[in-house]
């Protein structure tokens, strides 16, 4: 009466010890990596959609500030590189172009459109250039009119 039972397994389970710690890492990684890499990704979608808007409004202001077209473009491709540099993108990965309507881009009441395309390439990959791989295209416009009086 005094002899008290112990439960065994046998050994069974012994060698499956410690396997969810290692599971539960495994697939916590696996899952994660891809899933911070498309946050990562799309955070650098909205800075590029942020400094495209923000480009083409300060292009466009700084443009029917000038007193020549000439000037004008200088003057609003100066504005979009210092924009996207501020949001951390590089000059070489955009585009601006501008449009007048009526044709004459400093009469007064002239309708100045500034648009700014930007190729976004893929976080960390060193080679995105080369194989043409992008996580996108952004572009904004923005238009301002040329002041009677300046």
């Amino acid at each position: 009466m005094g002899e008290t039972a112990e439960i065994t397994t046998n050994g069974v389970g012994d060698a499956e010890r410690g396997s969810a710690v290692v599971e539960f890492t495994f697939l916590s990684v696996l899952l994660m990596v891809p899933l911070v890499y498309f946050i990562i990704t799309m955070g650098q979608l909205q800075g590029g959609s942020f400094a495209v808007v923000g480009a083409a409004d300060q292009a466009a202001k700084v443009y029917v500030a000038q007193t020549d077209a000439a000037a004008g473009r200088a003057a609003a491709e100066q504005a979009v590189l210092l924009a996207l540099a501020d949001h951390g993108h590089a000059a070489s990965h955009a585009r601006v172009e501008t449009s007048c309507a009526p044709a004459e881009c400093l009469a007064a009441g002239t309708a100045v459109t500034v648009t700014v395309h930007l190729t976004v390439p893929l976080p960390f990959v060193p080679f995105s250039e080369a194989l043409n791989l992008n996580a996108g295209q952004l572009s904004a416009s923005a238009t301002q009119l040329v002041g009677r009086f300046r």
